[in-house]
């Protein structure tokens, strides 16, 4: 789990590093998928975005709140393999590549959200 923490915080820094420096190249996708993305970016919401995939990267660096941030994490997980299942499915593998490393982490933190689920 060791290695697989840090590649999967290396992928998260790397992708989240490029919503401030867009050093990865993107290809133009369909028209669809580039109005929604420009609505995106307009709002900043890519921005936060990006702060959500390098504070979590850095989470599972330093192994410091891990099982919050998996559980933050995965409304982008969600929302990514969405916008590329209904507009960009070409460019799907590293969106369904976040969301397996996320279920991934998620159980392996299960015990952690024991209290979270208990019935009152």
């Amino acid at each position: 789990m060791l290695v697989l923490r840090i590649l999967f915080s290396a992928f998260l820094l790397f992708f989240g590093l490029d919503h401030f420096f867009n050093y990865i190249p993107f290809p133009e996708k369909a028209p669809e998928a580039n109005a929604y993305f420009a609505i995106l970016l307009s709002t900043y919401a890519m921005q936060l975005v990006g702060v959500v995939e390098i504070v979590t990267g850095l989470s599972f660096l330093f192994n410091r709140f891990a099982a919050l941030m998996a559980l933050i994490l995965m409304s982008v997980s969600i929302n990514a393999v969405l916008f590329h299942l209904f507009l960009d499915q070409q460019k799907i593998y590293g969106a369904l590549l976040l969301l397996i490393l996320n279920i991934i982490f998620l159980f392996h933190n299960k015990e952690k959200y024991a209290s979270l689920l208990k019935q009152v």
